[in-house]
């Protein structure tokens, strides 16, 4: 009986004679139907992506006078196929058979393939700068089987963006979107040439925006499938709107994991722009070595909730110093903006023009201050000193260690001067909590709490009347550097 019933209520649905039934079935076809459909997005925007492959001239010839496959390459590598179309293994006659010499000195060998995709008319195309670094000749090859030699007009290292041109015109070229106007959940779609298959289509969603790689840019995060050769490929929306450059994935066997990443458009036509007026980026510095500021190095200082940006080292001369920045200072805010977490402060620096004065407020011993700095153009990356310490600067040691598990001394005026500081401690031995803490004999202490530590007979003052519940905080000076090390005293036998 009660499969006879289930049978009529079919026939009902099916004739239109359970409102009820049909009011579900159209709504599941809205559900259908309200999915995306990216064929016409792809058959608009696909021509204006290109494959990219790089060669480089051969030093000299490799084993046999071929290029080869790694030996004993597992065919469920990822990289397996490149090799393979690109590195075979040996198979045509060699010269000693009567077949012509290959990878001699100087001659053309694959070096590796990517993605790009035009921004101009006339040639002007984006990919990622380790798809063409090291490459002497980039070939672009178009949708259409066109093939033509690329020109490296400039690369930029710290956001893994290159421009290319080729010399055509009336090409295909794709529009570009706002990185910063998409939302998570949105979908999104990635065109490029995984393992060298020209023009392959993935799609998905943003997974997260602002995402921290440990790159110079915060990442769009996707779980868009990308694969080696997808990488300098456009992400895009569902308006055909470029939005990203695909450039990174998180593996743990070189392949596709669900997890991938994108520079996000709108820093990568900053870089493009000056690229394309200059050959070069050029970037703001003003002197610093920062550090994050943890939530309990914060607390101690009576700064909440943690944020900013901690001043590590200042380079000798250089703009910070000249601006009254001081070792153990955090930034909260440069030219206007927020620091909330320690890598906004590059990125801020790093796009404000060398030359701009920008306002800085700080925290400093448990107060803000306003100060005014002079930014300069970035250069080379300098080298640390090795921060050992010499024994003539070794005064008398202190007999017993304090509370801390501190043996300090004071510091004389050549060390102070070196080190450009006004005061500080000289860490003789360090044991107990200290040692737990991670100082150690060759440290330099600048201060305790938020107050300079000027003597050594001061500083065990202090700690002679710290409360012993509570965790402190010192500023440690090491090398080159310096930070915040949290302590709690040594409890006392009883």
């Amino acid at each position: 009986m009660k499969k006879v019933l289930n049978l009529l209520l079919v026939v009902l649905a099916l004739t239109g004679m359970v409102p009820g039934l049909m009011l579900a079935s159209a709504q599941a076809q809205t559900l259908v139907s309200g999915l995306p459909d990216f064929a016409d997005l792809v058959e608009r925007v696909g021509p204006a992506v290109v494959n990219i492959r790089t060669t480089e001239r051969s030093k000299g010839p490799s084993a046999n006078g071929y290029p080869q496959m790694p030996e004993g390459m597992d065919e469920n590598d990822p990289f397996y196929e490149f090799f393979r179309r690109f590195f075979p293994p040996r198979q045509s006659p060699g010269p000693e058979r009567g077949g012509p010499e290959r990878g001699g000195r100087g001659e053309e060998v694959p070096r590796g393939v990517g993605s790009g995709f035009f921004i101009s008319d006339d040639g002007f195309l984006l990919t990622n700068h380790h798809v063409v670094d090291g490459a002497d000749e980039i070939y672009v090859t178009l949708t259409d089987k066109r093939e033509f030699k690329g020109k490296l007009i400039g690369s930029d290292k710290r956001t893994d963006v290159a421009l290319v041109k080729i010399e055509a015109g009336s090409l295909p070229k794709l529009s570009i979107g706002s990185s910063s106007s998409i939302r998570v959940g949105e979908w999104v779609v990635a065109i490029g040439s995984p393992f060298g298959l020209d023009n392959t289509v993935t799609a998905g969603i943003v997974s997260a925006k602002g995402r921290e790689t440990g790159e110079y840019l915060p990442f769009i995060q996707t779980d868009v499938a990308v694969n080696p050769g997808n990488s300098g490929g456009p992400l895009l929306n569902l308006r055909g709107e470029v939005v990203g450059i695909n450039s990174q994935i998180y593996s743990r066997t070189g392949g596709f994991m669900g997890i991938s990443f994108a520079i996000p458009i709108d820093e990568a036509m900053r870089v493009a722009d000056q690229l394309k007026s200059s050959g070069r980026v050029v970037r703001g510095r003003i002197g610093v070595g920062i550090a994050d500021v943890t939530k309990e190095v914060a607390e101690a200082l009576g700064l909440k909730p943690a944020r900013g940006a901690l001043i590590r080292s200042i380079e000798a001369g250089g703009p910070a110093e000249r601006a009254g920045i001081e070792v153990g200072d955090i930034i909260l805010e440069f030219n206007g903006r927020p620091i909330n977490k320690v890598s906004d402060l590059p990125r801020l620096v790093g796009s404000t023009r060398p030359g701009t004065e920008a306002p800085l407020r700080v925290w400093r011993k448990g107060e803000t201050r306003k100060l005014q700095v002079t930014v300069a153009e970035m250069k080379a990356d300098r080298g640390s000193g090795d921060g050992a310490r010499k024994g003539k600067d070794k005064p008398a040691p202190a007999p017993v260690a304090n509370a801390l598990g501190l043996v300090v001394s004071d510091l004389n005026a050549e060390r102070k001067s070196k080190l450009r500081i006004r005061s500080g401690v000289l860490v003789e031995t360090a044991e107990g909590a200290a040692a737990r803490a991670g100082l150690r004999a060759g440290d330099v202490l600048l201060s305790l709490d938020n107050q300079d530590i000027v003597s050594a007979e001061q500083f065990n003052d202090l700690v002679a009347k710290l409360d012993q519940s509570k965790t402190h905080v010192v500023l440690v000076r090491r090398g080159d550097s310096a930070g915040f090390v949290p302590i709690r005293p040594v409890q006392p036998a009883r």
